[in-house]
């Protein structure tokens, strides 16, 4: 992805982001994994989860500071989950945001880049669809 010098500040975003989304992908994956027992969607989101990387990491290393980050607290909406189903959809949202992120961003690098987390980003807009839709019961 980095094709053009990014503003040093932007690595930062870009590290917290790429995190993120990875992180949503793989909440979602372990519940269709382990709960659901989907091995269709499971595999659909490992293969999605491993899309989402950026190269060289090094320049978003050396940007992490995860010690000074402002927002790093728990606030209480972050706490309020009811059932798997709003496990579901908090990690969808997040992985759909950061993707939003991510394809920003990259606009400002490398076009083919910014199309991948588009992608990525619709992806996961029909899989929580699928997801949510055949769920019949809150598990």
């Amino acid at each position: 992805m980095m094709t053009k010098p990014l503003p040093s500040e932007l690595f930062r975003v870009v590290d917290a982001n790429l995190n993120r989304l990875r992180e949503g992908i793989r909440v979602i994956e372990d519940i269709a994994r382990y709960v659901r027992n989907d091995k269709e969607l499971s595999t659909a989101l490992k293969n999605l989860r491993h899309q989402c990387r950026i190269d060289p990491i090094e320049s978003l290393l050396i940007s992490r500071d995860s010690v000074h980050d402002v927002l790093k607290a728990t606030i209480p909406s972050e706490m309020e989950r009811t059932d798997v189903r709003s496990l579901l959809i908090a990690n969808y949202k997040r992985g759909q945001e950061s993707a939003r992120v991510l394809e920003e961003i990259g606009k400002l690098l490398h076009p083919q880049e910014s199309e991948r987390f588009k992608q990525i980003r619709y992806e996961l807009y029909a899989l929580e669809k699928q997801t949510l839709l055949s769920m019949t019961t809150l598990i």
